[in-house]
């Protein structure tokens, strides 16, 4: 069985997204692990890793949270395993998983350096494995050719199969293989593929967000998959917002404080795919039937309006599971990873 260790160079470079476009380019059985879960959530009554719970289902595997993960928090981790302990569990975590599987794909934590004080760094992990260790780098070609340099200059990964680097997220893919394929040659280092931006996977559903967000769904379920396109922030007035381009726009998803109930019917009479209620207010029971029947989804959290804007400016979107109003991102992603990334460098 071959096992490739996914990391990157910061948080959101992508590593989500390449290994289910691996998996999903190659006719190959495959399964996934990520020993130290770094975006937990509350799912069916357990701890679930976020980028877990999505890849999982996607590519049809039914393991438990707990086979896939040892762990979420350092301080945790550091009072139940030394590094051996780590290493067998790992190991022993990899066999359960991988079983007569052709390639297991293993997801590192958010960056390089993450877990290293608990020995759940991606570079122990592929030591562990004696697996491949793959590293996607994100952002413009100045971006990613400073991370390349910096791995090349300052990463002594002694006895780690490296099998190169993934360029992701890239704005110009020509410009890219001008300008910086060759530099990077030069050092030494496999550039294994150059991938574009895509603006559509950077986009996610309502569920996703009720999901990150913890929030409480009070009507429109059937809505949850929909895909949001713009988010409008109603901290004005609504005369103003009213007047807003952006309150104007097909699939928006409003953010309001529940006791909104002229901003929250405004919504609702225009192309508003959701609506998330800050301040733990409930709107009149009239407007949760006009949503319900609408199936716009009504989220609730206890946040004030300012800090969720906030919490969503961090959110990175993530492959989802086809549904609707849905792009089916694991077809995106086979064909990007088919077209950009060379696969027999990899696997």
């Amino acid at each position: 069985m071959k096992r490739i260790v996914f990391t990157s160079t910061k948080a959101s470079a992508g590593k989500t997204s390449m290994i289910l476009g691996v998996a999903a380019a190659r006719p190959t059985t495959s399964a996934y692990m990520k020993p130290f879960g770094d975006r937990l959530i509350y799912k069916r009554k357990r701890n679930w890793d976020y980028d877990a719970s999505i890849l999982m289902p996607i590519l049809g595997q039914e393991d438990e949270p707990e086979r896939i993960t040892l762990g979420f928090n350092h301080s945790k981790l550091r009072y139940i395993y030394d590094e051996h302990g780590v290493r067998d569990s790992v190991v022993r975590m990899a066999e359960e998983v991988g079983g007569e599987r052709e390639l297991l794909l293993v997801e590192g934590g958010k960056s390089l350096a993450y877990g290293s004080s608990v020995h759940l760094d991606a570079v122990s992990i592929a030591k562990y494995l004696k697996a491949t260790l793959v590293i996607v780098a994100s952002g413009d070609n100045d971006e990613v050719y400073d991370d390349i340099v910096f791995m090349h200059r300052n990463l002594a990964l002694g006895d780690v199969e490296i099998g190169g680097v993934i360029a992701n997220k890239v704005p110009d893919v020509d410009d890219f293989e001008a300008a910086v394929a060759p530099r990077v040659s030069e050092l030494g280092i496999n550039l294994l593929g150059v991938v574009p931006f895509k603006e559509q996977l950077t986009r996610f559903s309502v569920r996703f967000l009720a999901e990150r967000l913890f929030a409480q769904v009070i009507a429109g379920e059937d809505g949850l998959d929909n895909v949001i396109k713009h988010t409008f922030v109603g901290a004005m007035s609504t005369e103003e917002s009213l007047r807003h381009p952006v309150f104007k726009k097909e699939s928006k998803f409003l953010i309001t404080s529940g006791d909104r109930s002229d901003m929250i019917l405004a919504a609702l009479e225009g192309d508003t795919i959701g609506i998330l209620l800050t301040n733990n207010l409930l709107p009149p029971a009239k407007i949760i039937s006009i949503a319900s029947d609408k199936q716009v989804p009504l989220l609730m959290v206890s946040q004030d309006t300012l800090q969720v804007a906030k919490q969503l400016e961090a959110l990175e979107a993530l492959p989802m599971v086809e549904g609707k109003g849905s792009i089916n991102t694991k077809e995106m992603l086979a064909r990007l990873v088919k077209k950009y990334v060379r696969l027999e460098g990899l696997t």
